[in-house]
């Protein structure tokens, strides 16, 4: 079995409609919102393909399917080569440690240029290529591949539309003299290739193919190029089209060859588990019929059906009601499924995202037993043992907010359903209530993470809702040091709560997102010992609200001078007291918005670079380069999210619908003076009315 990223089959990327894009956006779109499971057995082999979206608003959907992969294919288009997205994909891939191949799709549409992507890939994505095969022509003249390992050609039948009717033959002198010349000398770099890269097999060539290398056998090249593609030094490259299925078959090949078989993943936390359960939750999706469905790896151990499961992270006990095979929409029953396979489990109704998933909680504790035993220093045992027990999934901050209101009060119950199923479906997802109006709040992505939610929310749950303004959300942070002292006094029945606090509010040098906190010596250890929590809890709230736009505040320190408490006092007052003393801090202190400031790259033709950069200019756009892309111009650079609503159809409006963007999160900046007072103005109703 092998899991990967990617759509080598049935692949209708050109109409819109591949197997594994059942969700009506999906098709409607044309782009993968979801990552779909899909188990499908080649030539003896069990394949367990999961299609992950390439769009940036979902790179949490792929983060969460490349941690329970085995190897990856990471998908081309011939035409473009690396783009911005396969960068980020690449990273997560990178640091995920996966072997992957590489498949150069749409090699038959025009511009597609084999030695082009193969370079960018060299260059950009600072990768060894092993090209194992080559196309016999581009473009509109694509008509097959030669197989470089074996000195074969593949060619597809013209008349075959499912790309099923292809003929192998090898290489001949006589009859293509120049092909085999070219595979020859492919061949031969391969070989050094591999070499230089694997000293067994460069002590096998050395030692008794020195003269020949005609004469090495096809086995023994393959097995070598496994061994380097699981290792991670290299890559191996193969094109194809997969709309008309062309070289598909030689890449389900070269999976079951090239990539790794579970039993080769060698995954740390196994060992405390000796063959028990070890399971994780990697996708939830809510069926009409069936209620929550939950897609699980299987790491070790055996699911069956009627199985009572035990959930680490929420630490509860489920039962397991049935368990399915996963085919894109369609899920066919079985009694059983062992490790190295993905099972679709039916029954689990708290499960989420990211949990892992035992036999029982004795078995949970054995293992960290195991692990704690395992561990050499007292001191990093438990931290050791909880880093191989729990594998949750790291979720980026939303950027985009927007109000969400039912049709009518009487249906605010079903959307806040509908939402918690769609957040447990996708972590990345975030509400919360708005303290001053009372309205519910969504957090996304970006401008397209949103408008699917409230596609789906209208589609999957029967809901019209009304979405306000797409907000952006800013951050804030203090200048300098400011000190506070805060007294809470209050009596309740017959006690008497009283909190006398002073603090220090400061910059951080490093950006955090949490606030730093530190305790002076004059702050007894007593009082420390049992305030603690309540003090940071203080902090905490208040810094989720800044004084400027009642935005999170980041990059602070809190330091405790002084606290002292009137015995019988309640946590709650103490927290109380601490949050309005930080808060009294911060309004004191000189504040700074923070806007979040996107990497933004437009790909565009050289007609149209000039309206392009003027644009950009109006936009507080910072151009960082300009970039040759065969017959397009790529201008990548830093621009502010507030600058960039509705930017798609502009960008279509003076490119003739010719450029294309993709954007994503750099960082948080400060904004300039004159931004921030016009911010300021605005929010508080005075901006000019033009």
């Amino acid at each position: 079995m092998v899991a990967l990223t990617s759509k080598p089959h049935h692949k209708d990327v050109d109409d819109g409609d591949t197997v594994t894009d059942f969700m009506a956006q999906e098709r409607e779109r044309g782009i993968t919102i979801q990552s779909a499971a899909v188990t499908c057995d080649w030539k003896g082999y069990r394949v367990n393909l999961i299609d992950t979206p390439g769009h940036v608003d979902f790179t949490l959907e792929v983060e969460r399917c490349l941690r329970v992969l085995d190897g990856a294919v990471a998908v081309f288009d011939a035409s473009a080569g690396v783009e911005a997205q396969t960068l980020t994909v690449w990273r997560q891939a990178d640091k995920h440690s996966i072997p992957r191949i590489c498949f150069l799709n749409k090699m038959d549409k025009t511009g597609a240029s084999f030695n082009y992507t193969v370079e960018s890939i060299r260059e950009k994505l600072k990768a060894k290529p092993l090209l194992l095969q080559l196309p016999i022509g581009e473009g509109k003249t694509f008509k097959g591949l030669v197989d470089v390992v074996s000195k074969e050609k593949l060619l597809w039948n013209p008349s075959s539309g499912d790309g099923k009717d292809f003929e192998r033959k090898p290489l001949l002198e006589l009859s293509d003299p120049e092909l085999l010349k070219e595979a020859t000398e492919a061949r031969n770099a391969l070989i050094e290739q591999v070499a230089d890269l694997d000293d067994e097999f460069a002590d096998l060539v050395l030692g008794e193919f020195s003269e020949n290398f005609d004469l090495l056998t096809a086995e023994k090249l393959q097995t070598a190029i496994h061994r380097v593609t699981v290792a991670q030094t290299a890559v191996p490259v193969l094109c194809g089209s997969a709309l008309k299925n062309k070289g598909i078959q030689p890449l389900l090949d070269a999976i079951t060859m090239y990539l790794p078989s579970p039993e080769e993943r060698n995954y740390e936390f196994l060992q405390w588990y000796k063959g028990d359960l070890c399971a994780l939750a990697f996708k939830v999706l809510h069926d009409k019929q069936r209620g929550p469905l939950v897609f699980m790896r299987i790491y070790s151990g055996t699911v069956k059906p009627q199985l009572a499961v035990h959930n680490i992270n929420g630490n509860y006990t489920e039962r397991i009601s049935r368990l399915l095979l996963p085919f894109a929409d369609q899920h066919i029953e079985i009694p059983s499924l062992t490790a190295g396979n993905i099972a679709l489990t039916v029954g689990l109704k708290h499960t989420a995202t990211g949990d892992t998933i035992v036999s029982s909680k004795s078995s949970a504790l054995a293992a960290a037993r195991r692990a704690e035993r395992e561990g050499e220093k007292k001191h990093r045992k438990n931290n050791e043992a909880e880093r191989l027990l729990l594998a949750g999934v790291e979720v980026p901050e939303p950027v985009f907010f927007c109000t969400i209101e039912p049709p009518s009060v009487a249906k605010q119950p079903d959307l806040d359903h509908a939402l918690k199923c769609l957040q447990r479906e996708d972590p990345s997802l975030k509400v919360k209530l708005d303290p001053d109006s009372g309205q519910t709040v969504l957090c996304g992505m970006g401008e397209l993470h949103i408008e699917i939610i409230h596609d789906r929310i209208k589609r999957e749950y029967g809901l019209e809702t009304y979405l306000g303004p797409l907000q952006v959300a800013y951050r804030e942070t203090i200048l300098n040091a400011v000190r506070a002292t805060d007294t809470l006094d209050r009596t309740l029945g017959d006690r008497r709560h009283l909190v006398t606090i002073e603090l220090e509010a400061r910059p951080t040098e490093t950006s955090s997102v949490m606030p730093v906190i530190e305790y002076t010596e004059d702050v007894s250890e007593d009082l420390l010992k049992t305030s603690q929590e309540a003090i940071e809890n203080g902090i905490h709230s208040a810094c989720l609200q800044g004084p400027l736009l009642g935005s999170p505040v980041q990059d602070i320190a809190i330091t405790l001078h002084s606290l002292v408490v009137h015995p019988g006092t309640s946590t709650t007052m103490i927290s109380a007291c601490v949050s309005r003393c930080v808060q009294k801090a911060l309004k004191k202190a000189d504040k700074q918005v923070l806007e979040p400031l996107m990497n933004l790259e437009v790909t565009v033709t050289r007609d149209y670079l000039s309206p392009v950069l003027a644009d950009l200019a109006q936009r507080r756009g910072n151009i960082q380069e300009i970039q040759t892309r065969q017959d397009n111009k790529v201008v990548v650079g830093f621009i502010p999210l507030a600058e960039i609503m509705g930017y798609s159809t502009v960008l279509r409006t003076i490119t003739s619908g010719s450029a294309t963007f993709t954007l994503e999160l750099s960082n948080y900046q400060a904004m300039n003076p004159q931004d921030q007072c016009a911010l300021l103005n605005r929010r508080s109703g005075l901006a000019k009315v033009f």
